[in-house]
């Protein structure tokens, strides 16, 4: 890349800014593609039927989509107000001031770098799989984990809407394979009838339903970053809030109703045995249903898509951590090149080189040292990714309600979605984040004292976050002393009018 590749950003209000058409369907896409929800029904889903509660998982999904949605609420109301594309950082700051601010980026790229990492575990683990089940050699995980790292790293380096065509494409295929199985699940009644004992209070409320519910949270990451494609979407002030209901109802809705079919295909006496087996690596409960209501063809098929799940999911994660730093760079917080635009591109092209340089680092240090990519490398980072992404959504609930109390001539008429919801939220994310870390283990698949460690690494984050934050004043470039720029005054008008 030359000089002439890119446009330098000066670090002041008028910085160039990511343009971009993104529209709400886009925008929906890249963040359920980094839900990756084949892998979370393939992964997340017989965990939460094995060690939770049973035949009453999919309440537990439900009940995650609900506390996100109740989260949403506030975030969306307050979407307006934030013009910057920082997602959590900036609402922090624009709520709770720069150390706050500062606080949640640090841990923002911390949760998303390491969710990042952990799914290349992940994916070059599945990858060589599939090789091998295809005949091809049977090579360290390492090796696949870094081809695919190479493709993500010259997607990310264009045009955003390239990343958006790829994500679209292997979204729809997952996607559709698993409607396809759930629908000829119920069709056709499955092992024992339709699973109706799922809803029973016994089930669902049964010792195991914290587990289910955390299980169920850590299927959802990614999905508030909506706000971060901002700058490169349509028409921001109707496109993020549409696209952020959008991606909690549609993942919560096709994780509950595919962890439905799953029990009902393997039935209600047979449902938890088949799940544990899978945890002991005995089965596959996704990839046998499969085969066993599908035929063979498709079970080949899902275990193509469950390679081109991960791909799209760490795609998605590399998008949104290249335009956390690029922003970050704007405010003066990290390197000023890193705030640069490709000047054909429209993308950020320097943040997102130096971002695949970054997981190229973090993924071939758990390669040279041959940690097992399933326990040691995704579940490790998936463990400090949850803590992380938790902490985030808590902290930003707190800035939403501090924001609207502030400001009481916007608050006025919004009582419901600017106070009630933030604290339901702040209630229902504290409880989140007693079963993440009271269940801690369950994720990292480590020792106590690893998971200490690893729990405590986000924290860290942003404790170093919020000792910078008086430096850099992040929270005043777009919002000068917490007020909306023109907000206040634009609704104002339009009540002077509508009377």
């Amino acid at each position: 890349m030359t000089a002439s590749d890119e446009t330098q950003t000066p670090r002041s209000s008028g910085q160039k800014r990511l343009t971009g058409r993104l529209g709400t369907g886009s925008i929906v896409f890249m963040v359920i593609a980094a839900a990756a929800p084949l892998t979370v029904i393939g992964g997340n889903v017989p965990i939460a039927v094995g060690a939770g509660n049973g035949a009453g998982a999919p309440v537990g999904f439900i009940l995650a989509a609900v506390v996100l949605l109740v989260f949403a609420v506030g975030f969306v109301t307050m979407t307006p107000y934030v013009r910057d594309a920082g997602a959590f950082f900036s609402y922090a700051a624009a709520g709770m001031g720069p150390r706050a601010g500062l606080a949640a980026a640090f841990v923002a790229l911390v949760a998303y770098t390491a969710i990042q990492v952990g799914v290349y575990g992940y994916l070059g683990w599945a990858f060589g799989g599939l090789v091998t089940f295809f005949g091809g050699p049977e090579l360290h995980w390492g090796v696949y984990s870094f081809i695919a790292l190479l493709l993500v790293a010259v997607l990310g380096y264009r045009h955003i809407d390239l990343s958006s065509r790829v994500l679209g494409v292997a979204l729809v295929a997952e996607i559709a394979v698993v409607v396809v199985l759930d629908s000829v699940v119920f069709a056709t009644g499955g092992a024992e009838g339709i699973v109706w004992s799922t809803f029973a209070p016994e089930n669902v409320f049964s010792p195991g339903l914290a587990v289910s519910v955390l299980f169920a949270l850590t299927g959802f990451i990614g999905f508030e970053a909506t706000a971060v494609f901002r700058d490169e979407a349509r028409d921001p002030a109707r496109t993020i809030p549409r696209a952020t209901y959008l991606a909690v109802l549609i993942i919560g809705v096709f994780y509950a109703i595919s962890c439905w079919a799953l029990v009902t295909g393997a039935g209600a006496s047979g449902a938890v045995a088949l799940a544990q087996a899978t945890l002991a690596g005995d089965a596959n409960m996704l990839i046998d249903l499969t085969g066993r209501y599908l035929g063979p063809i498709f079970q080949d098929i899902v275990q193509v898509l469950l390679v081109t799940s991960l791909f799209a999911c760490v795609l998605s994660f590399h998008n949104v951590i290249a335009r956390y730093q690029f922003t970050l760079a704007g405010r003066g917080v990290l390197p000023r090149r890193l705030a640069s635009v490709h000047g054909a591109h429209h993308s950020p092209a320097f943040s997102s080189v130096v971002q695949s340089v970054t997981a190229a680092i973090l993924v071939g240090a758990f390669a040279v040292f041959d940690v097992d990519p399933l326990i040691g490398v995704f579940g490790s980072m998936a463990g400090v990714a949850t803590v992380g992404m938790v902490l985030l959504m808590l902290l930003t609930s707190v800035a939403v309600f501090v924001f609207f109390r502030r400001n009481a001539r916007v608050r006025a008429g919004l009582i419901g979605r600017a106070v009630v919801a933030p604290i339901a939220a702040v209630i229902g994310l504290a409880v989140s984040l007693w079963l993440v870390l009271s269940n801690f283990t369950l994720i990292t698949g480590g020792s106590v004292e690893l998971s200490i460690v690893l729990a405590l690494v986000p924290v860290a984050a942003g404790v170093l976050g919020a000792l910078l934050g008086g430096r850099h004043r992040i929270g005043e470039i777009q919002i000068p002393d917490a007020t909306p720029t023109g907000a206040i005054d634009k609704l104002e008008q339009e009540d002077n009018a509508a009377a």
